[in-house]
C-alpha cells in the first residue's frame, strides 16, 4: 500500500477508535456525547479531505512532471532517428551515384565491343 493510502487508513482507523472509546468512557450526558462524536467525525473527515487534496495535488504535479519529460526524451529520441535517417539517404544517393556512373561506363564499353565486333559480310547472290 502507498504511503498515502497508510496514513489514510491510520486516519479513519484512529477516527474509530477514538470514538468507541469516546462512548466507553464518556463522562457527558448522551446529548453532549453524540455533539463530540459528531464534531470529532466532522473533524476527521475535513482531515480526510485535506489529505486527498494534497495528495490529489501531488499527484498532479508529479503527472505533468512526467509528461514533460516523456516530451522532452521523446523530441530527443525523434531528433536522433532524423539525423540518422538523413545520413542513411545521404549514404544512399552516393551508392546510387556510385551505380549509376558503373552503369554508364558499362554501357560505353559494351557501345565499344559492338561497334568494333567485325560485321559478316553479306552474301549476294
Amino acid at each position: 500500500m502507498s504511503k498515502t493510502g497508510n496514513t489514510i487508513l491510520a486516519l479513519i482507523t484512529g477516527a474509530a477508535i477514538g470514538a468507541g472509546i469516546g462512548l466507553l468512557y464518556a463522562p457527558d450526558s448522551g446529548d453532549k456525547t453524540r455533539k463530540k462524536i459528531s464534531k470529532s467525525a466532522k473533524d476527521a473527515q475535513k482531515k480526510l479531505n485535506q489529505q486527498i487534496k494534497e495528495t490529489s495535488e501531488s499527484l498532479s504535479a508529479s503527472a505533468v512532471k512526467a509528461k514533460k519529460t516523456f516530451d522532452e526524451k521523446l523530441e530527443d529520441t525523434l531528433a536522433t532517428a532524423s539525423e540518422k535517417a538523413d545520413d542513411i539517404l545521404v549514404t544512399m544517393e552516393k551508392k546510387l551515384e556510385d551505380l549509376r556512373k558503373k552503369n554508364a561506363h558499362l554501357k560505353k564499353e559494351a557501345e565499344a565491343e559492338i561497334q568494333e565486333t567485325p560485321k559478316p559480310a553479306s552474301k549476294m547472290a
